[in-house]
């Protein structure tokens, strides 16, 4: 299902790095997430929902642009 919110998103396995391009154009990389938790995001139904409740409020972020 398309996502209302998030226009896509990669991980970087080496960093834990996740890279959230908003449909707003916003970038944002989270930091130290695990891998399950990436691959939880993947298999989500909606990944707004999903990111707004297992990813903001748990994990350092940084806006890289947007």
């Amino acid at each position: 299902m398309p996502s209302t919110v998030v226009s896509s998103f990669h991980y970087d396995a080496t960093r834990k790095s996740l890279v959230v391009v908003y449909l707003s154009g916003a970038v944002y990389e989270y930091m130290q997430v695990p891998q399950e938790v990436y691959e939880r995001m993947q298999n989500a139904f909606s990944k707004g929902t999903f990111l707004n409740k297992y990813i903001k409020p748990h994990y350092r972020y940084r806006k890289i642009c947007g």
